[in-house]
């Protein structure tokens, strides 16, 4: 069931800013409806103090929206054994893969608490990022799910195919002030393209700091994006 408050104020406005603070959330979240206008107010109840009461509803799928943002899963920590044993399924696939790669190519796998980092490195493996890495995400969950053969929990393995991830990066982090500066000049919201939950990981984690703007994520997998708008202060 959604969660409702009711919220008190001198005025409407106020009374809506009110509701807002005390649900965390924007104005663009939330259903509102009067239940006292301060404009309906009898003869006799003009010398009492004015109170406007609004019921503030918030709109189904906000608390989703919110956790990508707010709510980190909890990680799993992996133990030696597992982690050995991953290192070796990993490694015996990439020691096949490697025969169908260029000459050149290079792969490194460093052990984390959490999974594995695997790099592949060429001068030409452009055609395992795909457009904007969906190639490389794929490589991804497939090398997880190998990783993860044999152990009872799941090995996260991140993978980055000649460091297109931090240049990913770079491009993302530019992307984000760009559109934040046009959202604050325009004053209406932008939706981004679909990403990657790193991706959008990204985007939230370089505008949390800008006290004009706030970011959500919206839709469902594969299609799911981040709408940048201006805050309701």
């Amino acid at each position: 069931m959604a969660k409702s408050i009711i919220s008190e104020g001198k005025t409407t406005n106020e009374a809506i800013e009110n509701g807002l603070k005390q649900l965390k959330v924007s104005k663009k979240m939330v259903d509102i409806k009067v239940l006292e206008n301060e404009e309906k107010r009898s003869f006799f109840s003009i010398l009492a103090p004015r109170v406007v009461k609004v019921e503030l509803t918030v709109k189904e799928g906000i608390k989703e929206r919110q956790k990508e943002a707010i709510a980190p899963k909890k990680e799993i920590i992996l133990t030696q054994e597992e982690l050995e044993k991953a290192v070796e399924n990993v490694e015996k696939f990439l020691k096949e893969l490697k025969q169908e790669l260029p000459e050149d190519t290079e792969y490194s796998i460093e052990k984390t608490e959490k999974g594995l980092e695997v790099s592949l490195n060429s001068k030409d493996l452009g055609y395992l990022i795909g457009y904007r890495g969906e190639t490389l995400y794929a490589m991804q969950s497939i090398l997880s799910a190998i990783a993860s053969k044999g152990n009872q929990n799941r090995v996260r393995v991140i993978l980055d195919i000649e460091g297109y991830k931090a240049k990913r990066e770079k491009t993302l982090e530019d992307l984000a002030e760009k559109v934040a500066k046009t959202v604050i000049r325009t004053r209406k919201p932008v939706k981004l393209e679909p990403m990657q939950a790193y991706e959008r990981k990204i985007i939230h984690s370089k505008l949390q700091e800008n006290p004009k703007i706030e970011t959500i994520s919206e839709g469902q997998e594969p299609n799911r994006r981040i709408v940048i708008s201006l805050k309701n202060n």
